[in-house]
């Protein structure tokens, strides 16, 4: 038999089922990571920007001494002889800047395995700003009130303040047990809940991208079922839900399941990625730069 003979007869037999079961395997988990991976990108880039907004629009008023400048974005911004509820305010500002710069260092890899006790103690400030982010909320929506939206859109945030606390205990727990793969979904599911505010915004750009208008709310009122819809996915469920998909996926051996999650996760990124875009250029970046 000459040597082209014998490749010819070798590739006419298949592939031993076990061989291309653990190639689609293969294939499938490279898939759901990538989705993961563009994912956390798209995420992490997107609330930096946010954070810089945060930063440089009020922070910039506020060291000018141009705190009424709050009002030109906020319905209940700085309120005259409203010392408490403007400490408040700023607080809670001053929080989401650092929350998101904590978690930017929390999610890297590698930090938590090369310098662990930056992981450990930026874990707690994380914990504690995602805390106090979700007290102060609560209190800015249901004591000192003025926040936009109907009650079905307050109600949601309240929802998801809670969930900030249950998760960010859970998280606590596990790592106090040493229950590190508990403590990790935990975190990440803090993370997630605690993207409600960026989630809901960029959702909104994305759905007025879309329409090129208002379509299923009022602009002037900001109510609507569109908003109502979108306060309870965006802060309670398609978030949490997306990443409970993904851990399923991930523990399943089954390509089929792998390769569906990374679809809908891919999906849902470009998304997130198109409103991330249109809140940049349409909200943040004109409000920074003028």
């Amino acid at each position: 038999m000459t040597l082209h003979q014998g490749a010819a007869n070798a590739a006419a037999q298949p592939f031993p089922a076990s061989v291309a079961s653990e190639r689609w395997m293969r294939w499938s988990h490279s898939a759901l990571s990538a989705s993961a991976a563009f994912w956390l990108i798209v995420m992490l880039a997107g609330q930096a920007v946010f954070a810089m907004y945060v930063a440089v629009f009020y922070g910039g008023a506020t060291l000018a001494g141009d705190v009424e400048r709050w009002n030109k974005v906020l319905p209940k911004g700085y309120g005259a002889g409203d010392a408490f509820g403007n400490a408040i305010l700023a607080l809670h500002l001053f929080f989401a800047v650092v929350w998101v710069l904590s978690g930017v260092i929390q999610l890297v890899p590698a930090i938590r395995r090369h310098l662990p006790a930056l992981h450990r103690w930026n874990g707690r400030l994380y914990l504690c700003c995602s805390a106090a982010l979700a007290l102060g909320g609560l209190w800015l929506v249901w004591v000192r009130g003025g926040v936009v939206g109907d009650v079905g859109q307050h109600l949601a945030i309240s929802i998801n303040a809670l969930l900030i606390l249950g998760c960010g205990a859970k998280a606590w727990q596990a790592a106090r047990s040493h229950r590190f793969s508990d403590h990790r979904r935990w975190a990440l599911r803090l993370f997630v809940a605690a993207s409600g505010v960026w989630f809901f915004r960029v959702g909104l750009m994305a759905w007025l991208t879309l329409h090129r208008r208002p379509v299923g709310f009022d602009a002037a009122t900001f109510q609507g079922p569109f908003l109502t819809l979108l306060a309870f996915g965006s802060y309670v469920l398609l978030p949490l839900a997306s990443l409970q998909l993904y851990f399923h996926a991930k523990d399943r051996r089954s390509p089929g399941i792998r390769f569906g999650a990374a679809v809908l996760i891919g999906g849902m990124t470009l998304i997130l990625c198109m409103g991330a875009v249109a809140a940049t250029m349409g909200m943040w970046w004109p409000r920074v730069s003028s």
